[in-house]
């Protein structure tokens, strides 16, 4: 197990690369773009972000796609699994009309493509290893972090996921990559999962996290990240607790303002958690 404690030469330092801003775009731009898709990524770039989170699944045939959830029902005009799809027959399908008419003919994005456009266009990844019921963590790995850590250099890359095996896995794959502990709630032996995989951040559910665990995590030197608030002035009062960046659908909503300290008469944090 690896102490928290890293030294200078250490082969993977947590913070020394990673640089983070102050908001990355959730799924892309998704508040104005079809969530996981290349047209969602140009947009945060043209909007000015870059950062990116998005998410990557195997189909049926291996290929490794930009894609959340387990099938392609609510964001595309095709039915069925991933798992029981295959290339070919996912181009077919149109994955922006859902979303507006203006993204009529936006296809399915492989995970090759997305790196592709994210390297030209000088952005950075957070990329999150989804494993839907029936997808397997070691096909999953093989196939995302030796083409993901071709395509981008460890500084402009963070793999985070909820499945510890699959974190595994990936450090076993690549021993400098950037890790990120992906939690709703944040357990009690968080500390150490991050220390068996010199895990540079973690990624907690902005609503479940608490000031003492925000505390526990930024004491540690690990980058703290919160998912996925939409709401700045709600969010506003957990800077004060260390947040490094948040993960959002509407990431221009947020500004360094925010994280200005408050005046010590201010009554903005009552009624929050705070243990």
């Amino acid at each position: 197990m690896v102490s928290s404690s890293h030294s200078a030469d250490a082969s993977h330092s947590t913070d020394s690369v990673l640089s983070l801003p102050l908001a990355i775009a959730h799924r892309g731009l998704s508040a104005y773009a079809p969530e996981n898709t290349l047209a969602a990524i140009q947009a945060a770039h043209e909007a000015g972000f870059q950062w990116v989170e998005l998410d990557v699944q195997l189909l049926g045939d291996g290929t490794p796609v930009i894609w959340h959830d387990a099938g392609v029902n609510r964001c595309s005009d095709g039915r069925g699994k991933l798992k029981n799809l295959d290339w070919d027959s996912v181009q077919t399908f149109d994955v922006g009309s859902w979303f507006n008419a203006c993204f009529a003919g936006e296809r399915m994005a492989s995970l090759k493509q997305a790196l592709e456009l994210i390297a030209r266009l000088d952005m950075r990844l957070n990329l999150e290893l989804k494993l839907s019921p029936g997808h397997d963590a070691q096909a999953l790995v093989d196939a995302a972090i030796p083409m993901a850590s071709a395509h981008l250099p460890a500084s402009h890359l963070i793999i985070s996921s909820f499945d510890p095996q699959a974190l595994r896995l990936t450090r076993q794959r690549d021993p400098q990559v950037h890790i990120g502990l992906l939690y709703d709630d944040i357990p009690d032996d968080w500390q150490s999962l991050a220390d068996e995989l010199n895990a540079s951040s973690v990624h907690a559910d902005w609503r479940a996290l608490t000031r003492a665990a925000a505390s526990a995590i930024t004491s540690r030197g690990h980058k703290l990240l919160c998912y996925t608030p939409n709401d700045a002035a709600a969010f506003a009062p957990r800077w004060a607790w260390g947040v490094d960046a948040v993960i959002s659908d509407d990431p221009a909503i947020f500004s360094e303002e925010d994280r200005e300290p408050t005046l010590p008469n201010d009554t903005t944090t009552q009624g929050l958690p705070q243990t």
